[in-house]
């Protein structure tokens, strides 16, 4: 159990910029300043406003839409009022989830941080820390996944095809009319405006 714990803790483990002006010997210069060693100031606010901490990529990266980019999108995805509506209500209920396993995370990675403070965390206090911590961080990752689950039915194909388009992740038919075809035969049928 114990190897499991700590094999989670290692793979879930956010990147972490390194500071290369100190040279590759101190890559962590710095960071013993922090107030939650295992959280930069840039984690904790994007924990505290309930952000995607990039939790979703497996999702978004394999064109499963998330409601926050669609929200930023929706004039060029031209949604409708009503598919607006329902994703500002998964949004909300997205947020409100989010920053509350947020600071679940935190409270668990300021514990982890406080007892390797001191001097006597035992192993066994080490793995319910990490266990705390693990278990909050899967929460959060299961809260921002969940909602890619449920954001496609709300859209067409279409939509979600231009959402990639827009997104960077597929190439934008419209961008350049491949050689030998006819310019506006090749736009009017790939919908191109």
């Amino acid at each position: 159990m114990k190897a499991l714990v700590l094999a989670l803790a290692l793979a879930a483990a956010p990147a972490v910029a390194q500071d290369h002006a100190h040279g590759d010997d101190q890559p962590y210069a710095g960071f013993e300043a922090r107030e939650i060693k295992g959280l930069s100031p840039e984690d904790i606010e994007e924990l505290r406003r309930g952000g995607g901490w990039s939790l979703a990529l497996p999702a978004e990266l394999n064109g499963k839409p998330g409601p926050a980019h669609l929200l930023d999108l929706k004039n060029e995805l031209a949604l409708s009022d009503e598919q607006v509506a329902a994703i500002e209500a998964i949004f909300a209920a997205m947020k409100a989830e989010a920053i509350a396993t947020g600071e679940r995370l935190i409270a668990a990675e300021r514990a982890l941080s406080d007892a390797f403070a001191g001097d006597d965390l035992t192993e066994d206090q080490l793995v319910a820390l990490l266990e705390e911590s693990e278990a909050a961080r899967a929460e959060l990752r299961l809260i921002h996944l969940a909602r890619h689950l449920e954001t496609p039915p709300l859209l067409s194909d279409g939509q979600i095809e231009r959402y990639n388009q827009l997104r960077g992740y597929a190439d934008d038919p419209c961008a350049s009319v491949p050689d030998g075809h006819d310019a506006d035969l090749w736009r009017k049928h790939n919908g191109c405006s």
